[in-house]
C-alpha cells in the first residue's frame, strides 16, 4: 500500500481507534469510579475497548472501600486505590474505556462484553481530566465478580 493510502486510511479511523496510551499517560494518583452500560464494544487487541454510558445519578458505592480484590502478579495497592476512589469532575455522559489486552482479559475469564452490559470500573484518566473522556481500567466489576486489569492472575 502506498504511503498516501496508509495515511488516508489512518485518518478515516475514529480517534479512539487510533489512540493507544501507556499507563504513564494517566494520573495514577487519582482513581476514578464509573458505572454504567457498555456500548460500541471492540473485543480486540491492543486493548479491549468500549464506550460507557455513565449512570445519570452516579455515586460511589458505600461498600467500595471494603471490596475484596483478586490477587495479581503486579504489585498494586488495591485497598489504597479503593479508599482513594472518587467520581470524575467532568460531566461527560459517555466515556471511552480501555481494558487490558485481549489475552489478559481472557486469562482473567472476563466474559466478552456486549452492548447493554452493565458494569462498574475503577481506573485512571488524564491529569486534570483534560482531553478526551478516557478511562484506563485497573479494576472491573461485572456479573458479581471483580477482575484486575494491571497484570495476570496470581
Amino acid at each position: 500500500m502506498h504511503r498516501r493510502a496508509l495515511l488516508l486510511s489512518a485518518a478515516a479511523l475514529p480517534l479512539a481507534a487510533r489512540a493507544h496510551h501507556g499507563w504513564s499517560s494517566f494520573d495514577q494518583e487519582r482513581p476514578i469510579y464509573l458505572e454504567g452500560r457498555a456500548t460500541k464494544v471492540a473485543w480486540r487487541n491492543p486493548h479491549v475497548e468500549f464506550d460507557l454510558e455513565v449512570l445519570p445519578d452516579l455515586e460511589l458505592p458505600a461498600d467500595l472501600k471494603g471490596r475484596a480484590l483478586p490477587a495479581q502478579t503486579a504489585p498494586v495497592e488495591g485497598a489504597k486505590l479503593l479508599a482513594q476512589a472518587q467520581l470524575p469532575t467532568r460531566k461527560d455522559r459517555v466515556w471511552h474505556i480501555e481494558l487490558a489486552p485481549l489475552t489478559r482479559t481472557q486469562a482473567w475469564g472476563v466474559p466478552a462484553l456486549q452492548p447493554g452490559t452493565e458494569l462498574a470500573l475503577l481506573g485512571y484518566t488524564f491529569t486534570g481530566e483534560k482531553g478526551e473522556a478516557i478511562l484506563r481500567v485497573e479494576y472491573l466489576w461485572l456479573g458479581g465478580k471483580t477482575y484486575a486489569m494491571r497484570s495476570s492472575p496470581a
